[in-house]
C-alpha cells in the first residue's frame, strides 16, 4: 500500500483538470508537499492559492516538452528540499485530426509531451526513489492506448508508446526486487472539455473528472497495477484477443460506435497552444 499521507507528491499538468482535483484529495488525504508542474501560471498559481488553504504547495511554470526546462526544474526542486515520493505523469495534448491533416509540428508536439516526458520526469525522480527503496511513479495513459481510432492516429501512437513504458518499468523495478511502484492510468473521455464534442456509446460513457481523480487516487494507494475506466475497458484487450479483427471493428468499431466517437471533436479551443490535462 503507498501511503499518501506525508509524502511530496508532483503532478504535472495540475493546474486544471484532474490534475488539479488530484491535487485536492492528496493534500486532503496528507500529503505533506503538492508540486505542481504546468505551464499556464496564472492558472496554476490560482489553484496553488485554493489548494493551499489545505496544505503545502509548491508550484514551477514548465513546458515538460522542452527537457531543458524539466531538468532546471527539477535543480530548483533540490534547492527548496523538495524529493518527490509519488509522481502523477498528468500533463497531456490532442490533436483529433486524420493522420495526413496533421502537421510535423503537430506530430512532434504530441509525442514529447504526451511520451517523452513522462519518461523524462520519470528517468529525474527513479535514483531518489530507488535510493530510497520507496516511491510510487503513476502515469496517466488512455483507454485509446488499447485500441485504435479514426481521428486519433497520433494521439494512440503516443499513449500505446506510455503504456507499453509503463509497463515495462513496473516488471524492471520487480525484477530487481524494488519496492517503487508502478501504476497505468487508461481512461476513456473524460469531461473536462479536453474531447469536447465526442461522442460515447452507454457501454463507453464519458467520465467525470471527480470521479476519475478518486479512483486514480484509490489505485494509489492500492499499488493497483492499472486503473482503467470505466470498467467496459477491462475488455477491450479480452475483445481483441479473442474475436477475429473485421469482427471487432464491427462490434466495437461500429456497433458500439467507438471508431465514430471523434466524428465531431473539436476540443479546447487553445488545446494546441498549451499542455494541459488528460
Amino acid at each position: 500500500m503507498t501511503k499518501i499521507k506525508n509524502s511530496t507528491v508532483l503532478i504535472t499538468g495540475g493546474a486544471a483538470g484532474i490534475g488539479k482535483l488530484m491535487g485536492r484529495n492528496v493534500l486532503e488525504e496528507g500529503a505533506a508537499h503538492l508540486v505542481i508542474w504546468d505551464i499556464n501560471e496564472s492558472q496554476m498559481l490560482e489553484t496553488a492559492a485554493e489548494l493551499g488553504k489545505i496544505g503545502s504547495v509548491h508550484t514551477y511554470q514548465v513546458n515538460v516538452a522542452d527537457l531543458n526546462e524539466i531538468n532546471q526544474a527539477f535543480d530548483q526542486m533540490l534547492q527548496d528540499g523538495l524529493a518527490i515520493d509519488i509522481l502523477i505523469n498528468n500533463a497531456g495534448i490532442v490533436v483529433g485530426r486524420y493522420f495526413w491533416e496533421n502537421s510535423h509540428e503537430d506530430i512532434e508536439k504530441t509525442m514529447l509531451i504526451n511520451t517523452n516526458a513522462l519518461m523524462h520526469i520519470a528517468l529525474k525522480c527513479l535514483p531518489g526513489m530507488m535510493a530510497k527503496n520507496h516511491g510510487h511513479i503513476v502515469n496517466i495513459s488512455s483507454a485509446a492506448s488499447l485500441i485504435g481510432n479514426p481521428k486519433m492516429a497520433v494521439y494512440a501512437a503516443s499513449k500505446w508508446a506510455v503504456t507499453g513504458w509503463s509497463e515495462s518499468l513496473r516488471l524492471e523495478l520487480e525484477q530487481v526486487k524494488s519496492k517503487v511502484k508502478v501504476t497505468t492510468i487508461t481512461p476513456s473521455y473524460i469531461n473536462t472539455g479536453m474531447f469536447e464534442g465526442v461522442k460515447t456509446h452507454w457501454i463507453q460513457p464519458i467520465l467525470t473528472p471527480e470521479k476519475t481523480a478518486k479512483q486514480i487516487i484509490k489505485g494509489i494507494k492500492k499499488n493497483s497495477i492499472f486503473v482503467r475506466m470505466p470498467k467496459s475497458v477491462y475488455l477491450t484487450p479480452i475483445l481483441k484477443g479473442l474475436l477475429p479483427i473485421r469482427w471487432f471493428d464491427k462490434l466495437v468499431g461500429g456497433y458500439l460506435g467507438v471508431y465514430s466517437s471523434m466524428k465531431d471533436f473539436h476540443g479546447h479551443a487553445a488545446e494546441e497552444k498549451k499542455s494541459t490535462t488528460k
